[in-house]
């Protein structure tokens, strides 16, 4: 059965990726789309509006704050998050929301490890950003999965209902976001879905996800999660 759909763009700085991409990106496939913008000062919101989009602003800064501003504001029963910097192929964002109708999965993400899939990091030979995913996502499956396993939890490209969102009560502004979000369905027992994606280097701008600083953030919740057992909260 086909739910309404509202896809969110995650913008911040965006301008020199924007132009070579946002007519790829298939707004037809959902019932509204937005953007939720982290204070671009580059000319990105402008753009965005000169194509007719909706732009919200955040009270904050971070990625899991907007995530938040999204799951407020969007209309639809299922969301997918996308973030048009060249990283994320917009031909997934039909094949996220399909694959969450039909097999009636809360939780669909694009997985950049699964057999068929593509990891920016696949032609070095020190892939040291893939193998710590690798690590954290072993660790939510070990720690909590009961279902088949999710090669790749922290993936920002997914489709997820909104409903089941609320349940995970996931309150952070930063980069965990995806990760705190996929730990607590799984603690939920919910069912998890992925698709193979390749991803694509960047087409401007730099990641503002530092990798020391994320990965002890990440640490630090999987730790929290970790001692909470199966309690969300």
């Amino acid at each position: 059965m086909r739910l309404k759909r509202t896809l969110v763009l995650l913008t911040f700085n965006e301008i020199e990726a924007l132009p070579k991409i946002f007519d790829r990106i298939p707004l037809s496939c959902a019932d509204e789309a937005f953007a939720v913008d982290g204070g671009s000062t580059d000319g990105t919101v402008e753009f965005l509006r000169s194509k007719g989009m909706r732009v919200l602003g955040q009270p904050r800064r971070g990625r899991g704050c907007a995530f938040q501003v999204a799951l407020d504001a969007a209309a639809g029963e299922v969301l997918c998050f996308y973030s048009p910097d060249g990283n994320e192929d917009p031909d997934d964002v039909p094949r996220l929301f399909e694959k969450l109708e039909e097999g009636g999965y809360d939780l669909v993400v694009a997985s950049r490890m699964c057999r068929g899939a593509h990891n920016e990091e696949d032609e070095k030979k020190i892939r040291l950003r893939k193998w710590v995913n690798l690590a954290f996502t072993f660790l939510a499956n070990a720690l909590w999965n009961r279902g088949p396993y999710l090669t790749d939890t922290i993936n920002g490209l997914r489709a997820v209902r909104a409903d089941s969102f609320r349940r995970c009560a996931c309150r952070v502004d930063g980069f965990v976001i995806e990760y705190l979000m996929t730990m607590r369905m799984m603690k939920l027992g919910l069912r998890l879905g992925e698709i193979a994606t390749h991803e694509h280097p960047r087409l401007g701008g730099s990641s503002t996800a530092h990798s020391w600083p994320t990965g002890v953030e990440f640490t630090r919740h999987l730790v929290a999660e970790a001692l909470m057992g199966r309690r969300v909260e």
